[in-house]
C-alpha cells in the first residue's frame, strides 16, 4: 500500500469521522425545532452533551491501545479530531449549564459547586481539558517539545474526573456510569499490559 493511497484513505476517514461526530448536535437541533426535547429540555441538553463529551473522551483514549494492539499506526491520526470533539461537546455541556440552567448567575453557580461535588469535579475536568485543546496543533507540539507529551497525560486525570462526575451525578441506576468507568479502566489496563509485554520481550531479547 503506497504512502499516497494511505494518506488519501486517512483523509477520507477523517471527513467521515468529522461528519458523523456532528450527528449528536444535529439531532439536538432537530429535536429542539420540533419541540421534542422532553418535559425538561434543559436537562435533556445537559445530559446529551455531557454524554457525548464522555463518549468522545473514551474514543480518544482508545486510539493508542488500538494502534498498539493492532499495529495499525493510522489510528493515531484520528486522536486529535476526536479529542477536539470531546472538548466541543464539553463546551456545549458547560454552556448549557451556565447559560440555560443558571443564566450566568455566578453566585448560584458557586453555591451549586459547593453543594454538589459532582459539579466541582465536572468543572475541574473541563478546565484541565482547555490547555490540551489549545496545544493540540502541530505548531504547539513543536514549540513545547517533550513537555507536550507530559501535558497531554492530563487526559487520564480528565477521564477519571469525568467518570466520577457521571457516577456522582446519577442518583439511582448506576449502570451507565459504571459501563463508562469499566471502559476507562480497561483502556488504561490495555496500555499497562502492552507496556509490560513490550518491556518483557526486550528483556528476554537482551538476555
Amino acid at each position: 500500500m503506497s504512502d499516497k493511497f494511505t494518506k488519501s484513505l486517512i483523509i477520507k476517514f477523517k471527513i467521515i469521522i468529522f461528519l458523523l461526530s456532528l450527528i449528536p448536535l444535529c439531532r439536538l437541533i432537530f429535536l429542539g425545532f420540533n419541540d421534542a426535547l422532553g418535559a425538561n429540555p434543559i436537562e435533556f441538553i445537559e445530559r446529551s452533551t455531557g454524554t457525548w463529551a464522555l463518549v468522545f473522551l473514551m474514543l480518544t483514549l482508545s486510539m493508542t491501545p488500538f494502534r498498539q494492539w493492532s499495529g495499525i499506526n493510522s489510528f493515531i491520526q484520528y486522536r486529535r479530531m476526536l479529542g477536539l470533539y470531546m472538548f466541543f461537546y464539553a463546551n456545549l455541556h458547560i454552556i448549557s449549564y451556565v447559560w440555560l440552567d443558571h443564566w450566568f448567575d455566578l453566585s448560584e453557580i458557586s453555591k451549586d459547586i459547593t453543594k454538589h461535588p459532582f459539579v466541582l469535579v465536572g468543572f475541574t475536568a473541563f478546565l484541565l481539558s482547555i490547555p490540551l485543546a489549545i496545544t493540540s496543533t502541530k505548531a504547539m507540539m513543536k514549540r513545547l517539545g517533550g513537555c507536550w507529551k507530559l501535558l497531554h497525560k492530563l487526559i487520564y486525570l480528565i477521564g477519571l474526573l469525568a467518570v466520577l462526575h457521571f457516577l456522582w451525578l446519577v442518583k439511582k441506576d448506576h449502570t451507565e456510569p459504571l459501563v463508562y468507568a469499566s471502559i476507562f479502566f480497561s483502556l488504561i489496563a490495555l496500555r499497562f499490559v502492552y507496556k509490560y509485554r513490550t518491556h518483557f520481550k526486550l528483556s528476554v531479547i537482551r538476555r
